[in-house]
């Protein structure tokens, strides 16, 4: 698979959804699968970074995919709710630019 923009996972979603997923699940269903999928890529990050040991049922998962489930359900949240996510991502950089352009720069815990 070539790389695609987000507008285009946004419309790849929403051809997916509207085909073979029948219809999206209302948006608060969505909220709760996107609060589960958070949760699975949480259980995976601290068995591999942290300090807990793996599950037979933690076995054969990947990170990648985990971060792409979380992804999905997201897109899918924007696509009900309106949200172009590119416009928004660049919306967020300018906020970030202009409150953080110093913060991380003198926070000295940092440094």
């Amino acid at each position: 698979m070539s790389d695609i923009t987000l507008k285009q996972a946004q419309e790849q979603v929403d051809t997916w959804i509207k085909t073979i997923g029948v219809k999206y699940f209302n948006e608060l269903t969505n909220l709760g699968i996107l609060m589960e999928e958070v949760g699975e890529l949480s259980r995976l990050m601290v068995r591999t970074y942290g300090e807990q040991s793996f599950k037979e049922s933690d076995k054969g998962k990947e990170l990648g995919d985990e971060m792409a489930d979380v992804l999905w359900v997201l897109i899918c949240l924007a696509n009900q709710t309106g949200v172009d996510l590119t416009s928004a991502l660049q919306k967020n950089f300018e906020k970030k630019n202009i409150r953080d352009a110093n913060r991380h720069r003198d926070n000295d815990k940092l440094k």
